[in-house]
């Protein structure tokens, strides 16, 4: 569970700020908003497959780093 303390004479909205970022860098919004609908697993399949192609293709095109 994330937990965000107040420090002394901080604006709410920068808290806000750091638990949104936090949010982000764990992914949680994110694992969220795909478990909101149930999804086939061939569906699912489907997009861990596209999404490792594009990776492939991306890793492909770009130049090696000298």
């Amino acid at each position: 569970m994330i937990q965000i303390k107040l420090k002394k004479g901080e604006a709410v909205d920068r808290a806000m700020k750091r638990l949104k970022k936090i949010m982000d860098k764990e992914g949680l919004m994110k694992q969220l908003r795909a478990n909101r609908y149930f999804e086939k697993p061939c569906e699912k399949q489907r997009r861990k497959s596209a999404r490792a192609r594009s990776r492939l293709f991306s890793r492909r095109t770009t130049p090696p780093m000298a």
